[in-house]
């Protein structure tokens, strides 16, 4: 297999920094490989929805929510990415685990999960293995190639997960009112859970598009070079 050389930019790191980066690619890239033999050794074991969630709970909280270190990297320009971007990226997994998983049953039997496990695994692994060499200043040709395709895939597919899983917890939500401030109360404010949910989930209607388009724009820009040279 083929390497490629990437270039420097004026952006990189300090050698500190660059240590402290490829620790962390290095760790999230074990961990997320974790979480996605988890989930195949136990329905590979004919595992059933009904406690799949209990199996893969805190594998998903630990290294989802130190994505969130990834906005803290963009915002003290130790890596050269835009803290918006970063942060629509990350918000909405983080979100859903939060607000979504460990707050109701139903997100946690959706059919929904499983694939959003797959998706965010396949996803991630690749995308923190890509990180980690890049900082060595080598990729591997066949890493570059899918960490700019599989989410051709594997976007729409995470996307469609964690749209079910929040669907399958609206039941619950409404019933129990979950986080939800009724009137009256000393601060003269409501709200309601539910109905943020339900806007919440029309909002990837609008930015569905932007995130998958910028990651088109990737693509072209580092595969471009690579797709003149094979024609």
């Amino acid at each position: 297999m083929s390497a490629k050389p990437i270039k420097k930019t004026n952006s990189e790191p300090s050698a500190l920094g660059k240590i402290y980066l490829i620790s962390y690619n290095a760790i999230q890239t074990v961990g997320w490989s974790y979480l996605l033999l988890q989930s195949l050794t136990y329905f590979l074991n004919r595992g059933t929805l009904d406690n799949y969630w209990k199996e893969v709970k805190w594998t998903v909280i630990i290294f989802q929510t130190g994505a969130l270190l990834e906005v803290f990297h963009a915002a003290i320009r130790l890596v050269p990415s835009s803290v918006i971007v970063v942060l629509m990226q990350v918000y909405s997994r983080v979100f859903l685990v939060f607000g979504v998983l460990l707050a109701t049953n139903g997100a946690t039997v959706s059919p929904g999960l499983p694939l959003c496990v797959l998706a965010w695994s396949i996803t991630e692994i690749i995308r923190y293995a890509y990180y980690a060499f890049n900082l060595l200043n080598i990729v591997p040709q066949m890493l570059l190639f899918f960490r700019y395709s599989t989410f051709l895939v594997l976007y729409p597919l995470g996307i469609t997960g964690e749209l079910l899983c929040m669907y399958h917890s609206l039941d619950e939500i409404s019933e129990k009112q979950l986080f939800t401030i009724s009137m009256p109360n000393k601060w003269n404010f409501i709200f309601n859970y539910y109905y943020f949910l339900v806007f919440y989930m029309l909002l990837y209607i609008p930015l569905f598009p932007v995130l998958f388009g910028h990651m088109q724009k990737q693509r072209r820009k580092m595969l471009g070079d690579v797709s003149k040279k094979s024609a």
